[in-house]
């Protein structure tokens, strides 16, 4: 279902907003197909109907098709939200569900202990993956606590997506740190947000299990179609990566 915790080269997390460009993604030679509406925010959910529909075609492809990812929709810090939300997509039969934390420097640890007391029996029986937002400002000692009630993987990603990129927000060294993190902890590590071609070298060599895209997949931007060609050079830079 992922990526090893030891590989060298991160994998491509082609975000996608229709069955159609999730055939697409899957054609492209994507890690991780997720399923996210750009068009109804930063982590905007799929109808349940349609998500449904993506699992029934996932199951139906050879073995070694890439897992599928699903986002939760833009939820509010609050544990009964975030745990409704996430059990609707779970019970799709989604293999990923994305759960963004609304943390920022006036909402830590507490809210987070209450968010994740009440996801913690999903994620005994679900792969959870958190997605913190650099631009909140989230406290990233934070990190081990996912590990702890038993989610599979953590993110970063970006909020406002008028505000810049992933790397406007943290440097290098912090995002190092957050990854270092993350792989302490047995976590499997992602970095999103904006992110653009020319990202994908140096947030490689920072070691992410997978770096997360959807603009630079598409001609027109965010909310724009998913562009094979697209996706086929954002591949072959993290290819390049890989190589170096």
């Amino acid at each position: 279902m992922s990526r090893s915790l030891a590989q060298a080269a991160p994998g491509l997390l082609a975000s996608v907003a229709t069955l159609t460009e999730m055939a697409q993604a899957i054609a492209g030679g994507a890690d991780i197909v997720d399923l996210k509406d750009p068009a109804r925010g930063a982590l905007g959910a799929w109808r349940t109907a349609d998500l449904a529909a993506a699992v029934v075609r996932w199951r139906a492809l050879p073995p070694g098709a890439p897992p599928l990812s699903a986002t939760v929709g833009d939820q509010p810090l609050e544990p009964g939200a975030l745990a409704a939300a996430a059990a609707r997509v779970a019970a799709t039969g989604v293999p990923l569900v994305k759960i963004g934390f609304a943390l920022g420097p006036e909402t830590g640890a507490e809210a987070l202990a209450a968010c994740l007391a009440a996801l913690a029996p999903l994620a005994r029986a679900h792969r959870l993956v958190g997605v913190l937002f650099a631009d909140l400002r989230p406290d990233l000692a934070l990190v081990p606590r996912f590990a702890q009630a038993g989610f599979a993987g953590i993110m970063l990603d970006t909020a406002d997506k008028t505000a810049g990129s992933l790397r406007r927000h943290l440097d290098d060294r912090a995002l190092a740190g957050f990854l270092s993190a993350a792989r302490a902890h047995g976590l499997m590590s992602g970095l999103a947000g904006s992110l653009t071609r020319a990202d994908a070298a140096p947030l490689a060599a920072l070691g992410p299990h997978y770096l997360g895209f959807r603009g630079a997949l598409c001609a027109t931007g965010r909310t724009g179609a998913l562009d094979p060609a697209r996706l086929a050079a954002v591949r072959a830079a993290l290819r390049r990566a890989a190589a170096a």
